[in-house]
This record gives C-alpha cells, structure tokens and sequence, in this order.
C-alpha cells in the first residue's frame, strides 16, 4: 500500500512544503529512505522502526521504502520522524490515513514512542497555513507555540500510541484548540524586568545618551575607564525601549523558534532581546551561517538589543561584519542551492575602554604608551565608527554619587513613557511607510522632515566644517537631532537639539584624532 503525509522542512527562517511517501512491498525485508537527506533524517530509520517496536506495533517483515520529496531540496533535521512513522503505518493499513490530506504532521520521535518537541513549530505552522493546510499535528510540547497562528487547528501529541487512538476517533478533527488567545498570550507573557535605571547612580550623560538612542534606534558607542557602568547601561536599555506588538513578539519569537532558544513553556519571547556575544565570537557566529543556514547573533539581536562590549577586542573581520546590516537591517547567505535572508534589525550598543589597560587618562594607574593606545583605538575602522549614530564618554563615577540613594534615581518605566512617546511621534510622521524609526531615514526622508531655520542651518555649517564631518556623520547628526526634538515634543529642530546632537559626534575627533585643528 502506498501512503501520503504532508510535512515541512526549515530553509533559513521559513519552511517549504515535504511530502513523507511510504511504500510497503513483498521482497527482501528492509527500511529505506531517499530524498537528499542529512545525517539526522537517516538515522530517523532506526528511531522510527524502534519506537514503532517499543509502542506495540508489530509488524509483519516487508520491504519499507521511504521517500521524501521534493528530492533535489536537501532535508535536516528530525521533525520528519512522526511523519515517516505515521506513513509507515498507514502503508501498512494499522492506521487510516485517508483524512490527513489537509493535515501537517512534524515531531521527533524517542525510542520509547514518545514525541519530543521539535524547533521552528512557528514557522511550520506559518508554512501550513499558507500552504491551504487545515490542521497540525505537532508534539504536545510545542503545542501553545502553533496556537499562535490562527486560522489553523493544532493538535498536541506526546505519544505515537496517543497519536492512532486520536485518528481512531471519527471527531478527531474537531479535537484541539484553533488559536491561542490574547488572554492566553498574556498571562504567559514574560515577567517584569530584572534591572532598572533606578540601579544606575550619576551617569546622567550616558543615561540621557541611552534615552536619545532608545527613542531613535541610533546605535550608540560608549567610552570609558573600567568600571564606570557602561555595561550596566547597556543591559538596562531594553527595559526602555517601547514595548512589543504582537507582530513584533512573533517576528522576534519565529527566529528563536527556528534556533530552538524560546524559553520553555512559553510560546513568544515576549521581550525585546538583549544579546552580548563574547569578543571571541566568529564572523559566522555574529551572521548566521552552516550548511543548513541558521540565523546568528545579528538575527537573534532583531528587534532589540545587541551589545558589543569590549568592542576593540572583536576580531576584524567580526568587527567588518557590521557594516551591511547596520546599512541594509538585513543578512543574505547565499549558498549553491540558493540564498536565506535572515533579519538584523537591531540596536547596536558598543563599549570600549580608552585604552588597553582601561584606565587612561589617569597616568597614575595607566603605562600604556602613546602608541600602544593608537594601535588599540585604530581596531576600529573609521566607516565602523560612523555606523554609531552617538558617542558617548562614561566618567568615573564620584564617591557621593554611589552613596545617592536608588529612589532618587529615574526608573526605566519613567524614561520608557517618554520613548514611547517619542516613538508615537515617529508613527505618525512615517505612516505609509516601510520607515519606524528617525535612524532609519533615507537622504530623501531627512530632507523632508529634518528642515533647519536659517539661524539652525548657520550653526551646522559652522560646526560642519570645523570639524570636518563627512556626509554620513552630518546625517546622522540631523537624525539625532530629530530625535532630541520628539523627545521634547518640539515639531521643528531648535539650535540647542543640533548642539546635543553635534555633542554626541565627538568621541570619534577626541580619541582618534579625526577632527581638522
């Protein structure tokens, strides 16, 4: 008897369609499978015949071969397992079939019959529904993930002996839940945040840096001696950045679910993501990469926050490795087979000591000589260092300022409604739009809303050609401005918002001697 069962595979961050095919025949007894397959779906032959074994079903010695087609697309993974199992059995007519036409099936399989949850239900079940399918039989660990998608049936199976007695039933497919709920959503939601600005004593310029960039996106660098806080701002700006959408949750939550990192026993991330990888991280850590490509520290950062600290100390070609998605907000991995686009929509936070040991200016702690500091600031390309939007020295923090009480302190939840004002602000003037963002804005768009007074244009052509800006720096300058100007609720860009804005672009001329005397 030959058998049909619809089931997907993952490519990047989406999913194509499979069909599982079982054919079962008089012959010399064996278990085949073709289709293009990787290491994992092969061994999915011995897991399958095992578990089938270990669930009660004996079955008679035939000639079992497997096909999984599309056969040019190469196949990983272990999601096929269930699948495979389910139309072993109905080629074998232990199990009817006939009414999985419209029907998914993805899980992996234990040797005992127990189906394991698999990564990357939310893109399978995505895939489905595009795909005109009306039901997905998927592990019941992955089951509040698939509810997420609405217009689908979701049925949760933790067993391949669960998984006969559903199908055995006349209203199987009336069994499950069709959506998740917004109430649902919610009360599974992620719980309040572990750091607070209030934590933060002194600090005011980076804290107000913070807010300015968290309000923007503008990618934001930090400067300064050990121990000054830089790292604690940085892992504090998500608890100010506006809060998620329920797209935005998914669009982040499909690239966790894909790499298997959502956290256990909830569906969506539900929180802006904070990524800090180590210096030592590769170029393909930071952009994604594999045979089967997977999305990498940029694409795990959409949507948040990515955090380079130490940032002298990343290898070149990591470093290099900025320069196109801080441009395009987007990674593509061409392979022979074709290409992924993975996302890499992100605000990048960088920190940095001012020189090797961490402590000059102060001669009394730092030996490091002129040249040694040079050659630890030249790490980063000057194209690098215009990729930051704002520029920012951390000053060592003063004994009364530690001995300031945290109440005293603004709390993200206060600086958070300003963001989230600004961001309002930024809504509406981009509605129609692909633009979110006063960072994002093209030289048209700047052009468009960032005209300057004729008393604003002298003082930046003043300032422009003292120091000798590029083009690209002066556009950034404009986009922070505008920035400052939605936080203060100002419609037109004032002289004393360039004068910030201009503040936040002299890291660069101070430490690397960019600046014309």
């Amino acid at each position: 008897m030959f058998t049909r069962i619809n089931s997907s595979g993952i490519q990047g961050i989406g999913a194509y369609p499979v069909s599982v095919e079982a054919d079962v025949a008089n012959g010399l007894p064996g278990f085949s499978i073709s289709g293009q397959l990787s290491t994992e779906v092969r061994e999915a032959q011995e897991r399958v015949r095992t578990a089938l074994k270990n669930s009660g079903f004996q079955l008679p010695a035939k000639k079992i071969t497997v096909n999984l087609s599309p056969a040019g697309v190469k196949k990983g993974g272990t999601a096929f397992d269930l699948p495979i199992a389910v139309a072993v059995l109905g080629a074998f007519g232990v199990l009817d079939t006939g009414g999985l036409g419209e029907c998914l099936v993805i899980g992996e399989l234990g040797l005992d019959g127990s189906v394991k949850p698999v990564p990357g239900v939310l893109v399978h079940t995505e895939a489905a529904r595009a795909g005109g399918l009306r039901q997905c039989i998927l592990p019941g660990e992955n089951e509040r993930e698939g509810r997420l998608i609405k217009g689908i049936q979701i049925i949760g199976i933790r067993s391949l002996k669960e998984l006969v007695q559903t199908l055995a039933r006349p209203d199987w497919k009336s069994t499950g839940q069709k959506e998740e709920t917004e109430e649902e959503e919610k009360d599974r939601s992620c719980e309040g945040d572990l750091v607070d600005f209030k934590e933060i004593n002194g600090q005011g310029v980076l804290r107000r840096a913070a807010e300015v960039a968290a309000a923007g996106m503008h990618g934001l660098l930090m400067c300064g001696s050990a121990g000054t806080g830089k790292s604690m701002v940085a892992s504090r700006i998500p608890t100010i950045l506006p809060g998620l959408t329920r797209e935005e949750d998914i669009e982040i939550s499909r690239v966790y679910s894909v790499c298997g990192k959502l956290p256990p026993g909830r569906p969506l991330l539900s929180k802006r993501p904070f990524r800090s990888p180590h210096h030592t991280i590769s170029p393909q850590g930071l952009t994604g990469g594999g045979r089967f490509p997977v999305p990498g520290e940029f694409s795990l950062a959409s949507g948040g926050v990515l955090f380079l600290d130490e940032l002298p100390h990343f290898g070149r070609g990591a470093i290099e490795a900025l320069r196109q998605p801080l441009e395009d907000r987007k990674i593509v991995i061409s392979r022979v087979w074709g290409s992924c686009e993975f996302p890499a929509d992100f605000l990048i936070v960088g920190a940095m000591n001012p020189c090797p040991c961490g402590f000059f200016p102060d001669r009394n702690r730092c030996s490091c000589t002129e040249a040694q500091i040079q050659g630890y600031l030249r790490r980063l390309s000057l194209p690098i260092l215009e990729r930051f939007d704002m520029g920012v020295e951390a000053a060592p923090v003063s004994f009364r300022e530690l001995e300031e009480t945290p109440a005293e302190n603004e709390s993200s939840k206060e600086i958070r409604t300003r963001v989230e004002r600004a961001v309002k602000i930024q809504k509406k003037r981009f509605e129609g739009t692909k633009i979110r963002f006063n960072s994002r804005m093209g030289p048209a768009e700047i052009r468009r809303f960032c005209p300057l007074g004729e008393r604003e244009r002298e003082f930046a052509e003043k300032v422009y050609e003292i120091r000798g800006l590029s083009a690209r720096s002066y556009h950034k300058v404009l986009k922070t401005a505008r920035t400052i100007a939605d936080l203060a609720g100002e419609k037109n860009i004032r002289r004393e918002h360039l004068a910030e804005a201009f503040g936040y672009r002299t890291l660069e001329g101070r430490l690397w001697g960019r600046e014309k005397n």
